[in-house]
C-alpha cells in the first residue's frame, strides 16, 4: 500500500465527525510538514467537494534566515494549491525551555488564528512520525518518565478549541522524503535540526547507535504505542477511584477520603494527585514523578505539600487538594465578567463595580464561615471580591444575592479525569 493511500484511509478515520469546509495543515518547510502538505492537497483534491487546504507557518525569528524560509514555504504551498499564511511569534526572552515554549506557541498562535480568520477549519494536521515517537520515548527514558510520558503521543489532541491531528505517526522520516524526492520537491531542514544542545538531536544521534543492538526506531515506537495502551486502561481504573472516593465540596477544592486513598494502589494515587493539580493550575503536563512521589508520601503521612502550583492539606479524614496561595496572591482582575480570573473564575454582579477580584488569603479566609469539614488553609487561594481592602463576597462560601460565580467546566475534576 503507497504512503498516499494510508495517508488517505488514516485522514479519513480521523477526521470522521468534523469534516468541515477547510482543513489545516502546520508546515516549518522541513521534510515532515512539507511531505503532510503534498499529501493534504492530494487527498482534499480528490474528495467530492474539495476542502481549502490552509498550510500555517509560525516564523519564530530566531534567525535572520527564519522570514525567508517562511517566504519559501509560501511559494511551495501556492504551487501544491494550498492557502498560506505566516504567523510570527516573538516571545522568547531568552529563559526557560525554548523548543517547549516555541512549540506551545505554536499551537496557541496557530488555533488563535483559525478562531479568529478561518473558523471553518475543521483541524489542523501536525507532522509527527514515527521517528518522532521514538525519539520522544528516549527523551523521555532519559528524564525517568513512568507510564503517561513514555506512551505514544495521540493521533488527537485538542488545543485551544482546535482540533490537532496526527496522521503521519505510522510512517518514516525516509519513507516521506522518498515520496517528496519523487515528486522532485525539495525541503528546508532548520539548523536547530543538527544542534546536539538540543536533547532530541541527541536521541536523533543515539538512534543511530542503538539500532544495531535491536534498539531500533520500529522497535520503540512500537513500545510507546503499547504503552499507550496501558495509559488508557490505568486512565479507565483512575477514572473509577474518583467516582467512588473524590468528591469537590466547593469548585477547585478536591477531597479524597483518607482511609480509601491510602488503600489504592500506588499508580492511581499518583495519577489522582497530578491530575487534581494540573487541573487547578491549567498547567498542559503533569508534576514531575519525583516531585509527586515525594508529596504523595507526606500526604500519606499527614503531612502537607505544595508542588505544581497546588497544595495537599491532610485531615483525620480527607486529603485535600487544592490551589496554592503562593500561586494566586498576586492576581488580581476586575470583577466585572471580563476576564477570567486565575483561568478559571468568572464573576457578575450589578453591584460590583470598581471591585477586583484576588484570593482570600489567611485573613480573608478567616472571615468567612466556611464549612466544618474543610481546613482553613484549603481556602486562602479561594477568590474573593474584593473593594478595596474590604471583603465584598466570596462566591460558593457566600450567598450574596450581590453576585454569581461560574467556574470553568475544563478545570472540573470529575469532567476531565479521562482527558488529562
Amino acid at each position: 500500500m503507497s504512503i498516499e493511500t494510508r495517508f488517505a484511509a488514516t485522514l479519513e478515520r480521523l477526521l470522521a465527525g468534523r469534516r468541515g469546509r477547510c482543513i489545516g495543515v502546520a508546515v516549518s518547510g522541513g521534510s515532515d510538514s512539507l511531505a503532510l502538505l503534498a499529501l493534504a492537497a492530494d487527498w482534499a483534491g480528490a474528495q467530492a467537494t474539495p476542502p481549502d487546504v490552509q498550510a500555517i507557518t509560525v516564523d519564530h525569528g530566531l534567525r535572520a534566515e527564519s522570514a525567508d524560509e517562511a517566504a519559501w514555504v509560501a511559494a511551495r504551498a501556492q504551487d501544491l494549491g494550498a492557502a498560506h499564511v505566516t504567523l510570527p511569534w516573538r516571545g522568547w526572552d531568552g529563559q526557560g525551555n525554548l523548543q517547549a515554549q516555541a512549540r506551545a506557541a505554536r499551537y496557541g498562535l496557530m488555533a488563535d488564528w483559525a478562531h479568529a480568520e478561518r473558523p471553518e477549519i475543521s483541524a489542523i494536521l501536525l507532522g509527527h512520525t514515527r521517528d518522532d515517537l521514538a525519539e520522544t520515548f528516549l527523551m523521555r527514558l532519559a528524564r525517568g518518565s513512568g507510564v503517561d510520558g513514555l506512551s505514544a503521543m495521540a493521533e488527537t489532541t485538542q488545543g485551544h478549541g482546535i482540533p490537532f491531528l496526527r496522521p503521519l505517526l505510522a510512517e518514516r522520516r525516509k519513507a516521506l522524503r522518498d515520496m517528496l524526492k519523487a515528486r522532485g520537491l525539495g525541503w528546508r531542514d532548520d539548523p536547530g535540526n543538527d544542534d546536539p544542545r538540543f536533547d532530541r538531536v541527541r536521541m536523533r544521534q543515539a538512534l543511530d547507535l542503538l539500532g544495531p543492538l535491536g534498539l531500533t526506531t520500529d522497535r520503540l515506537a512500537e513500545t510507546a504505542r503499547q504503552l499507550a495502551r496501558a495509559r488508557t486502561a490505568l486512565e479507565a481504573r483512575c477514572a473509577e477511584t474518583a467516582a467512588r472516593i473524590a468528591t469537590e465540596p466547593l469548585p477547585g477544592v478536591i477531597a479524597l477520603v483518607r482511609s480509601d486513598f491510602a488503600a489504592t494502589e500506588r499508580e492511581t494515587q499518583l495519577r489522582l494527585m497530578a491530575h487534581g493539580l494540573s487541573r487547578l493550575s491549567s498547567a498542559p503536563y503533569r508534576p514531575r514523578l519525583k516531585t509527586l512521589e515525594t508529596a504523595l508520601d507526606d500526604a500519606l503521612a499527614g503531612r502537607g505539600a505544595t508542588l505544581h502550583g497546588g497544595q495537599v492539606v491532610a485531615t483525620a479524614l480527607h486529603i485535600f487538594v487544592v490551589r496554592e496561595h503562593a500561586a494566586v496572591a498576586g492576581l488580581e482582575t476586575p470583577a466585572d465578567g471580563t476576564a477570567l480570573w486565575d483561568n478559571r473564575w468568572q464573576v457578575r454582579g450589578a453591584r460590583l463595580q470598581g471591585c477586583t477580584i484576588r484570593a482570600l488569603g489567611p485573613d480573608g479566609a478567616s472571615k468567612i464561615d466556611r464549612p466544618a469539614t474543610l481546613p482553613h488553609a484549603a481556602l486562602t487561594s479561594y477568590p474573593g471580591i474584593w473593594s478595596g481592602e474590604s471583603l465584598v463576597a466570596a462566591p460558593e462560601l457566600w450567598h450574596a444575592p450581590l453576585c454569581q460565580a461560574s467556574y470553568a467546566p475544563q478545570a472540573r475534576f470529575h469532567r476531565t479525569i479521562l482527558s488529562h
